[in-house]
């Protein structure tokens, strides 16, 4: 039940933290504050597995593949074969470890930042959490996108009210495009379910029922597609990213942290565990489309990257070219590459929390999101540069640090079946360091900008919530890169179960 727990918790403290806005300020912050240590010792439960025979069967379903650690399962509108279908594996509990640990990230970002609205600020953060733990745990297809919409309506709202000076359109774009793509989504489920019911004259939207249905080659083709898209936009991937840009710059910093640290893996995570189990043919022959699209998506966001002058943007770049990496691991579909590609969701959900925090604090001192608008950083903000350093050479997969892992066994298992697609990836390891370097020598190295001249002095370093915030996240990729397995082991199993139901198992 812990996972029922978790979602009624954030749910819970949103809307109460929502009602005390009203009240105060502080209260609202210190109430969703509690709302998330609550719901994060709950997560941490989920690392012991409530389920003593994970072979149990799921009534009316056959048994399940992989090894499930939670299961919550209860009629909810038996009429169209709709259930209450929470479940977990080692996946699903990495996820919903991540999402709610950069909840607290983006909670200490907005703690003084957000001034203004502050109650309904913290209820739209919260069910948005919410939202994103419901994705990961969901194995019902109807109630998977309920939470879906859960998650994007209210980060809608952040981004529309609290962003900066183009928010509206940043948010209009945003919402334009998850919200025609969670149209084919819909559509695609709907027809699965139909064909199911066709085929065994019982209506059900849950994923164990859903899985080996005898899809006609081009329907499924089809289907997929519908999946596939929608799943790329959240990634998001070329040529379907051209929203997360401006979403990203126009946004403040909480959703920002929330927007690449977890919205984007909800993406990466429909891919593994929807597409490839449910359309595992139709998947096979897409596959060197989908590659093709990982390499573009890797290189072009990368050599974008560099062309910019806004930092957010810049970091916004960056987070595609590395979610490419993502997308070939989980089409290459052997076991490193698909350790590979959590590994990097993980690691690159902590270094783009980081940049973009990082960014945010710069925007809050200076003013400014230009690169050429800074310099000379170095020496009057140690602290803050320090941390940019750290961040900057992680986004660029140093060795040691977590993002280093996930991409060198993405380029490993992608290597042992399509050697020709890890090579061309691997020019990214080129590429990501010049952007890197230029972020570093535009805004700290160097004499001060014009702008900056005679001010730099004056501008205040970080102080110690922002150190806490930083610190845990510099943390994490230490331990990340360092000490893989301690996220591996949980990975293992539910990965050789999800292998069984692609192609090849």
């Amino acid at each position: 039940m812990q996972l029922v727990w978790i979602i009624v918790c954030l749910f819970a403290g949103g809307a109460c933290a929502g009602i005390a806005g009203r009240i105060s300020a502080d209260a609202s912050r210190w109430l969703s504050l509690a709302t998330l240590v609550v719901a994060g010792l709950l997560g941490l439960s989920l690392l012991q597995p409530s389920l003593q025979d994970p072979s149990v069967l799921i009534a009316g379903s056959d048994a399940p593949q992989g090894q499930w650690l939670h299961l919550v399962q209860a009629i909810w509108i038996p009429h169209f074969g709709i259930q209450f279908l929470l479940a977990a594996d080692g996946i699903s509990v990495v996820l919903i470890l991540l999402t709610l640990f950069l909840g607290f990230i983006a909670l200490l970002s907005a703690w003084k930042e957000i001034q203004q609205r502050v109650g309904f600020f913290y209820f739209n953060l919260l069910w948005t959490l919410a939202g994103v733990v419901g994705i990961f745990a969901a194995l019902d297809l109807f109630l998977f996108f309920v939470f879906w919409e859960v998650m994007l309506i209210p980060m809608f709202l952040i981004i529309s009210i609290w962003g900066h000076e183009d928010r509206h359109y940043a948010a209009m774009k945003f919402f334009i495009y998850t919200q025609a793509s969670s149209l084919l989504l819909l559509a695609a489920m709907l027809a699965l379910v139909f064909i199911h019911w066709q085929q065994t004259d019982s209506l059900s939207f849950s994923w164990f029922d859903l899985l080996g249905l005898d899809l006609d080659p081009g329907l499924g083709m089809v289907l997929m597609l519908g999946f596939f898209i929608a799943f790329l936009v959240k990634l998001p991937g070329v040529p379907v990213h051209n929203w997360l840009p401006d979403a990203h710059t126009q946004a403040p910093t909480p959703g920002s942290v929330i927007l690449a640290g977890i919205l984007l893996k909800t993406g990466a995570y429909g891919l593994l565990r929807f597409i490839i189990p449910l359309f595992p043919d139709a998947a096979a022959q897409f596959t060197p489309v989908a590659l093709t699209l990982g390499v573009i998506s890797i290189l072009y966001a990368a050599k974008l990257a560099f062309a910019q002058n806004d930092i957010k943007r810049l970091i916004a770049y960056t987070s595609i070219s590395h979610m490419g990496f993502v997308l070939i691991g989980i089409f290459s579909w052997n076991a490193i590459a698909l350790q590979g590609a959590i590994m990097q969701m993980v690691g690159h959900g902590l270094s783009s929390a980081g940049l973009f925090a990082l960014a945010g604090a710069l925007q809050h001192r200076l003013h400014t999101r230009a690169l050429d608008a800074m310099g000379g950083l170095w020496s009057s903000l140690p602290r803050l540069a320090a941390v940019a350093m750290f961040f900057a050479i992680a986004a660029l997969g140093l060795p040691g640090l977590g993002n280093f892992v996930g991409e060198f066994l993405v380029l490993l298992g992608t290597f042992q079946v399509h050697a020709t697609t890890a090579v061309v990836s691997a020019l990214a390891m080129v590429v990501a360091p010049i952007y890197a370097l230029v972020l570093l020598q535009k805004g700290f190295f160097g004499p001060p900008s014009a702008a900056l001249a005679g001010k730099v002095d004056t501008v205040a370093d970080f102080g110690s919530r922002e150190l806490l915030m930083m610190g845990a996240m510099m943390l994490g990729l230490v331990i990340l890169g360092l000490f893989p397995r301690l996220v591996t082991v949980y990975l293992q199993p539910a990965l050789a179960g999800l292998q069984q139901l692609g192609w090849g198992g």
